[in-house]
């Protein structure tokens, strides 16, 4: 892989595109694939993130196998448009409005969702606000997952692994820091993505910081309620799938763990040799897994067996083969 004249990894197979949404914004993603139902996969929520960064191995396999697949670049990440009337400066609001935004300007009426780290929380917001446009989602990596399930607070466990790491000071060896932090295969940080990563930092610092300033102290009428999941997650009748790393260092696999009785109508996958992104740890794998789930509504029992599912669920059999 190397840079190319836009500043992104060029990766085979794989479209850089963009398209003005509905509030005028500048939308950049990345695709592949012609026909096929179509896919929706957001990237997490570290500094320099991007749907190329996040999903660079899975698009072009999942367009191969009867997809049409699509990675955005959310607000303040990325090639996002960062003009300041468009940063996403309602925090997670901002996100599900984003992606209702990006898919209807690609005419996408049902998809099927996909998030990783922070963006599996940003499916988890979408599908309980629009659940009418969700084929099916599979959710890799949130340290939120045992709180979304409503396990009580002290029973949760914290890690102080990224906050260990230092956050992003514009440098490609503060870059360095945070992903090795959450990554199991070294190898998957060539320069390549450093660079690119820290590029797009760079470019996002102002538009990503209103959005973190909003998370952490803004209010506004009804919000509180918008962002409660306990109590609806578990009600959804959306068919999903959640996948969590067993040597995940920032988002501890124990909550996903107890979070899991809680949430009867989803298969839980606990991979081994998996941090936080499982998707570039274990490329093949999940690339695998999503093709099993997205096209038949279920994981092969071979494929599921590899990925690690859960044993501990009898009661939801059916999600595997």
């Amino acid at each position: 892989m190397a840079l190319n004249e836009e500043g992104l990894i060029t990766a085979p197979g794989i479209l850089s595109r963009y398209v003005r949404l509905a509030n005028g914004a500048r939308a950049h993603y990345m695709t592949a694939g012609e026909i096929g139902p179509a896919v929706v996969l957001l990237h997490g929520g570290l500094a320099g993130s991007s749907g190329l960064g996040g999903w660079r191995f899975m698009i072009p396999y999942l367009a191969q196998n009867g997809f049409r697949v699509f990675a955005p670049d959310r607000p303040g990440y990325g090639f996002a448009d960062n003009r300041e009337e468009y940063w996403p400066k309602q925090g997670w609001k901002s996100y599900v409005d984003f992606v209702a935004m990006f898919a209807d300007a690609l005419c996408l009426d049902r998809f099927h969702i996909a998030g990783n780290s922070m963006d599996a929380q940003n499916s988890i917001f979408f599908m309980l606000n629009h659940p009418e446009r969700v084929i099916s989602a599979a959710l890799i990596a949130t340290g939120g997952i045992g709180g979304f399930a409503g396990v009580p607070t002290d029973k949760l466990v914290t890690s102080t692994t990224l906050r260990d790491a230092g956050g992003f000071d514009g440098t490609k060896e503060s870059m360095f820091r945070m992903l090795n932090a959450i990554t199991y295969r070294k190898e998957a940080l060539s320069d390549d993505v450093l660079e690119m990563r820290s590029h797009a930092a760079r470019m996002q610092v102002d538009s990503l910081a209103s959005a973190r300033l909003f998370n952490r102290e803004g209010t506004q009428p009804g919000m509180a309620q918008w962002l409660k999941v306990p109590g609806r997650l578990d009600q959804l009748e959306i068919p999903m799938i959640y996948i969590h790393g067993i040597q995940d260092a920032s988002a501890p696999v124990e909550n996903a763990i107890s979070g899991e009785a809680l949430l009867p109508n989803i298969q839980f996958f606990y991979p081994d040799e998996c941090g936080h992104q499982c998707q570039t740890d274990q490329p093949d794998m999940l690339n695998q897994v999503f093709v099993d789930f997205l096209r038949d509504g279920k994981v092969s029992r071979k494929t599921a067996d590899w990925a690690g599912v859960s044993k501990n669920r009898p009661e939801i059999a059916s999600l595997v083969g």
